[in-house]
C-alpha cells in the first residue's frame, strides 16, 4: 500500500464517485476499482457500499478513511516543511469560494498569484456557504471566501473586501430611470433573490425588514448568474454586488441603480485554525489582502 492508494480511497469517499476521483488522480476507473478491490482483499473487509447513484462507507471504512486521511495531512504537512526550507513557494492551495466571488472577484488574484509564483496552483471550486465552512473545519479545503463571515472557534476570520449593494434591472423596467434610487421605491415590486439559506439573501432579508418594505418574490436561486439572467428577461429586479453585473452594465442587458443609502456586502477569508497553512497558503491570503 502506498500514499497514492491512500489519496484514491478518500478521494472516492469525499467525491462519491470512482469516476470523479479518477479524474483527479490521472488513471482510469478501473485502475481506481482495482486499488479499492486490493485495500478489501488486504484487510479481509468490505470498506464501501456501491451502488449505482452513491457511494457509503461501511464502519471499517469510516475507521479506515480517517486514518488515511490523517496520514496524507500528515505526508503533505512533512513535504510542504520540506519545501519550505528552500522558500520555495509550491504546491497546491485549495479555495473554495461562493460563485458570485470566485466568478467576478478572484481571476485576477489567481492570474497574479500563477505569475508570481510559478511552482505553485490555486484549485478553486464553486461551492454553497455551509458547504465553504464545512470544507474548512474538515480540513478539504486549505481557504475558503463568503459573504457575511461569522465567527466560529474553530476558523480564523479575516476581513477581505466590501462591496456596494446595488438595484438591477432591466432597461425597460419603470425603475430604470435616473441615476439614484430610494430604496423605498422597491416596495411591492417582483423580486428575484437568494435562496433563502444564503446569507446575502438574509441581509438583504434584514435590510427589507429595517427599512418596511415589502418585496414580491418570484424567484429564488443559488447563484448571482441565474439572478441576472431572470432580470434581464424582465421577470423582476434585484438587489446584487455592483462587482458582481460589471460586463452586463457595459453590454447594456442591464442597469444599475446605486441606492440614496449605501448598503454593504462583507467578505471575509477564513481557514480553520489548527490547520498549519502552507506558504503558497499564506502568500495567497498576502495576496488577497494587499491593496485592501
Amino acid at each position: 500500500m502506498n500514499i497514492e492508494t491512500l489519496k484514491i480511497f478518500c478521494d472516492v469517499v469525499e467525491t462519491g464517485s470512482f469516476s470523479k476521483a479518477a479524474v483527479q488522480n490521472f488513471v482510469t476507473q478501473s485502475a481506481v476499482s482495482q486499488q479499492l478491490r486490493m485495500l478489501e482483499e488486504k484487510y479481509e473487509t468490505r470498506l464501501l457500499e456501491r451502488s449505482r447513484r452513491s457511494v457509503k462507507l461501511t464502519p471499517a471504512g469510516e475507521i479506515f478513511y480517517q486514518g488515511a486521511k490523517q496520514v496524507l495531512e500528515d505526508y503533505q504537512a512533512l513535504e510542504r516543511r520540506l519545501r519550505e526550507t528552500s522558500g520555495i513557494v509550491s504546491g497546491t492551495v485549495r479555495v473554495a469560494t461562493i460563485y458570485s466571488v470566485g466568478l467576478h472577484m478572484l481571476p485576477p488574484y489567481v492570474k497574479t498569484f500563477i505569475k508570481r509564483y510559478p511552482q505553485a496552483n490555486i484549485h478553486l471550486a464553486y461551492r454553497r456557504t455551509n458547504e465553504v465552512y464545512a470544507g474548512c473545519l474538515a480540513g478539504t479545503t486549505d481557504l475558503g471566501i463568503v459573504a457575511f463571515p461569522v465567527k466560529n472557534n474553530q476558523l480564523e476570520v479575516l476581513p477581505f473586501v466590501k462591496e456596494k449593494l446595488i438595484l438591477i434591472c432591466n432597461a425597460e423596467h419603470p425603475l430604470a430611470g435616473g441615476s439614484r434610487i430610494a430604496i423605498e421605491r422597491l416596495n411591492g415590486e417582483n423580486f428575484i433573490g437568494f435562496d433563502r439559506d444564503i446569507p446575502t439573501r438574509k441581509a438583504i432579508d434584514r435590510i427589507f425588514k429595517e427599512q418596511r418594505i415589502r418585496v414580491n418574490y418570484v424567484m429564488e436561486f443559488d447563484n448571482i448568474e441565474t439572478i441576472k439572467r431572470s432580470v434581464e428577461a424582465g421577470a423582476g429586479i434585484s438587489i446584487v454586488p455592483d462587482s458582481t453585473v460589471q460586463q452586463e452594465i457595459r453590454s447594456g442587458t442591464l442597469v444599475d441603480k446605486p441606492f440614496t443609502k449605501t448598503f454593504w456586502r462583507s467578505v471575509g477569508i477564513i481557514y480553520k485554525k489548527q490547520h498549519q497553512l502552507s506558504l503558497a497558503a499564506q502568500k495567497f491570503i498576502e495576496l488577497l489582502l494587499e491593496k485592501h
